[in-house]
């Protein structure tokens, strides 16, 4: 077991050394987005399924909270994080809308939608990215399987990591929202100064 173990965990730390390097343009830009919308006094929705739903509420509270340093909170909601409203909408509507009728609801012009789905074809997702395109917001989408997905062909900036594995796809997810976390964190400390 323990060889298993650490075979796995080798391989890991090998898949986040490439990746890294694969990815640190999409890091930058998105990091550098969403800086302008903190600028511009916007706000950043989150949203996913399952784990990238576990995922959407850890980005969120890293950023209204902190990650490693007091600073002043950076304006974030996780859509995945009000259970009577997301029951309210699959019961009353359908689970296509749970995140859309949210991003109308809360999302103004200038303003992030951030999306995470392993897949890429969430119909929810793809249905709260419609409804961002219609007030004017920018979408960002980390994603996995394949690069034509059915998000990434609809948003502003993608970060498409090109794996089958969801398990690796969301570690992977994971690990760049931290860096761009921890790139906001820094940013706000210098504007506070």
């Amino acid at each position: 077991m323990t060889d298993n173990v650490t075979l796995k965990f080798q391989k890991t730390i090998q898949l986040l050394k490439e990746k890294s390097e694969q990815h640190s343009y999409d890091i930058k830009r998105i990091s550098l987005t969403l800086k302008q919308c903190i600028r511009n006094r916007g706000k950043i929705l989150i949203c996913g399924n399952g784990g990238s739903a576990s995922q959407a509420n850890h980005i969120a509270t890293e950023l209204v909270v902190r990650m490693n340093i007091n600073r002043k909170t950076i304006p974030a909601i996780s859509l995945c994080s009000d259970t009577s409203i997301i029951t309210a909408i699959g019961n009353d509507y359908s689970f296509e809308y749970i995140f859309s009728r949210q991003v109308e609801a809360l999302g103004n012009k200038g303003d992030i939608l951030w999306v995470l789905s392993t897949s890429g074809e969430s119909s929810n997702i793809l249905q709260a990215i419609k409804k961002a395109k219609e007030k004017g917001m920018k979408i960002v989408s980390f994603t996995g399987n394949c690069e034509n997905n059915s998000i990434n062909n609809v948003v502003d900036y993608s970060l498409w990591v090109e794996l089958y594995n969801t398990a690796r796809i969301q570690e992977l997810h994971l690990f760049f929202a931290h860096l761009i976390c921890e790139d906001l964190e820094n940013y706000i400390r210098k504007v506070k100064k």
